[in-house]
């Protein structure tokens, strides 16, 4: 019973535009890194049931709507949206904000810890760039070994994929449409493939071609987006859907600029 009294209180401080504030951020944090509708739901829901709050959430691709009100105070109900930062998939933000909304439930958190462990997860570096180059080169030369490819084919998907992540990165930060980094991504890490093929380097230099640029695939929006239309999110999951499809064209114009420009005219 004291820990009933306690959460009474807990919740007739905690004004909801606060409220709405916290879970905006972390909701739209969690859309930027990855997270489906219904994760974000799940962690924020448990936030409000903790605190005494009921919501109604509209997520899209590109941000988040959340109405809120006090089960208590009816009067204490406010209505926002945010728009979510850029996206880039990291897939330890989400295990970490879960954790914390478990935290929240079950050791009854008051707003001001929640929000300075929120802001702790926040502050936490990304990986660096070159760490992703070089996983990114890894899987795709484990890739193009499975492909029927030798070490000369994997060795050249691992450079064209490296080389290709961190011109993704570079061209990123610089501000230009995702999907430019994209196409640029692609064509570079073309470029580098098909020069093994022109100077046929390699059992298979087809096979590195191939799977050099399956690092840019957009695996997550495309499974987020089935996840997204199984459970109702239908508005989210066409978002992810046209998002991911667009992804794929960009990787295909990249390619077949390159292809086209090298002179590269047996590539099936």
């Amino acid at each position: 019973m004291p820990v009933d009294k306690n959460k009474e209180i807990v919740q007739e401080h905690i004004p909801a535009q606060r409220f709405a504030d916290l879970i905006l951020d972390m909701g739209t944090f969690l859309l930027s890194s990855g997270a489906h509708c219904g994760r974000i739901n799940s962690n924020i829901n448990r936030l409000a049931n903790t605190w005494g709050f009921e919501i109604n959430m509209d997520p899209t691709f590109k941000g988040l709507l959340v109405k809120v009100k006090d089960k208590n105070n009816p009067e204490n109900t406010v209505t926002s949206y945010k728009t979510s930062p850029i996206y880039s998939v990291h897939l330890a933000v989400l295990t970490s904000i879960s954790h914390l909304s478990w935290k929240v439930q079950d050791e009854n958190l008051s707003i001001e810890e929640t929000e300075r462990e929120f802001a702790a997860i926040k502050a936490k570096p990304n990986y660096k760039s070159w760490q992703v180059a070089i996983a990114v080169g890894f899987s795709c030369a484990g890739l193009c070994m499975f492909s029927s490819g030798d070490i000369y084919n994997a060795l050249i998907a691992f450079v064209a994929a490296a080389v290709g992540s961190t011109f993704r990165v570079k061209v990123a930060s610089m501000n230009f449409n995702a999907m430019i980094s994209i196409s640029i991504a692609a064509f570079i890490t073309t470029l580098i493939t098909g020069l093994g093929t022109l100077f046929n380097i390699g059992a298979h230099p087809e096979a590195a071609m191939a799977t050099a640029v399956l690092y840019l695939i957009p695996g997550v929006p495309l499974i987020n987006c089935v996840i997204d239309l199984i459970e109702g999110y239908l508005p989210a999951a066409i978002n992810r859907a046209l998002f991911g499809g667009f992804i794929l064209l960009c990787i295909a114009a990249g390619m077949t600029l390159c292809i086209t420009l090298i002179g590269i005219n047996n590539f099936n």
